[in-house]
């Protein structure tokens, strides 16, 4: 098969699938140099490499999760010789969908929660690469080959309407309170990655550690006793939420903020971090081991880890990884301060998803 007809059926089958594919214009034959010079050393000739191939397959980046739009937006205006295409399978099917094309890979790099990327490096389907800013990172947030490291975090915290809840819960406490019965959505554990940061996010705030999560299980057991959960999700209820169709969401922050400052809610959400304590959960990425494109996969993977991808995130109220990172005042001030806030141990959270689940289904569901 020719690279052209490649990119061409990669493009069809990934349509098919439900994605989207960014337009751009004919790749012309000259060098094109990029606009202010480079971001980092040798930005230019790989920019010239990935322009060879045309084409950078992004698995799990739906557009709609993390300000991805943003983040292609910005690639495509740089890159404009490099195509994006990408899907949103969710965390743990990445992984499956990349071992089961190990033989002939179809993605360049692969997104997911940082305990997923774990099981990636494991299965042997993703490469060595250190990015820019590699070693900016902590050591928790990153393999020591670069097999996968962490581009940003999400906080837990409750966001809450403010038209269908009078009084907003500040704490994991109140939220057992008889005001707040029916009222309540999370994802579930078993099946979700933020349904699972939640229950350690509850560990977190009763007393528990990434090394005894029965507290945030038992708690989670307890909301559903006192008739406060409405229903548990596998998938982001987002949409409903912006409709108005949820009271209580235990969710990501991001989400929260989105809702409030771009997507027409303001003052009917409040984003509330619990006072006891909660979660940042970091999410990871990785360049595929024999992907079609590998200059392409690294150019984006480079340009998510410059101060400018990173920036874009925390536009997005996503919390970049990178630190040190200078963010404008009017992205600051949107963020709110959150010292209660405990890191994720990215090992400790893989290994604690059975108990996660087996615990969950026996407080929640008594099986």
């Amino acid at each position: 098969m020719t690279m052209s007809l490649w990119k061409k059926t990669a493009a069809a089958l990934m349509m098919a699938a439900g994605t989207f594919a960014a337009t751009t214009a004919a790749t012309p034959a000259f060098a094109q140099p990029l606009e202010g010079g480079e971001l980092y050393q040798g930005e230019q000739a790989l920019y010239d490499a990935a322009r060879d191939e045309g084409l950078v397959v992004s698995f799990d980046t739906g557009p709609t999760w993390a300000n991805w739009a943003a983040q292609f937006k910005a690639f495509k205006a740089r890159y404009p010789g490099v195509e994006i295409v990408y899907n949103d399978l969710g965390s743990a099917a990445t992984v499956v969908a990349l071992d089961k094309s190990r033989n002939r890979p179809q993605a360049d790099t692969a997104y997911y929660f940082a305990g997923s990327a774990l099981d990636a490096a494991e299965k042997g389907v993703v490469a060595d690469f250190k990015p820019v800013n590699f070693d900016r990172l902590p050591e928790p947030f990153r393999h020591p080959a670069g097999q996968w490291f962490t581009i940003h975090s999400l906080n837990v915290a409750f966001l809450v309407n403010t038209k269908l809840v009078k009084q907003v819960p500040q704490s994991w406490a109140d939220l057992l309170g008889e005001a707040y019965r029916n009222s309540v959505v999370y994802l579930d554990p078993r099946t979700a990655g933020q349904g699972q940061v939640v229950t350690i996010a509850a560990a977190f705030g009763n007393g528990g550690s990434m090394d005894d999560v029965q507290p945030g299980i038992d708690y989670l057991g307890r909301l559903h006793k006192a008739g406060n959960v409405l229903r548990t999700v596998g998938t982001t209820p987002y949409a409903q939420f912006v409709k108005g169709e949820i009271p209580i969401w235990i969710g990501y922050e991001n989400d929260g903020l989105k809702a409030k400052y771009v997507d027409g809610m303001g003052d009917d959400v409040a984003v509330v971090i619990p006072a006891e304590a909660s979660a940042a959960a970091p999410y990871a990425i990785s360049l595929v081991k024999d992907g079609p494109n590998p200059n392409a996969g690294k150019l984006w993977l480079n340009y998510i880890m410059t101060d400018k991808g990173q920036t874009t995130f925390a536009e997005g109220f996503v919390r970049p990884s990178v630190p040190g990172v200078k963010l404008p005042d009017e992205v600051l001030a949107k963020l709110p301060e959150a010292p209660q806030i405990r890191p994720v141990d990215v090992a400790k959270a893989r290994d604690a998803k059975p108990a996660i689940d087996a615990g969950w289904s026996k407080a929640v569901l008594g099986q």
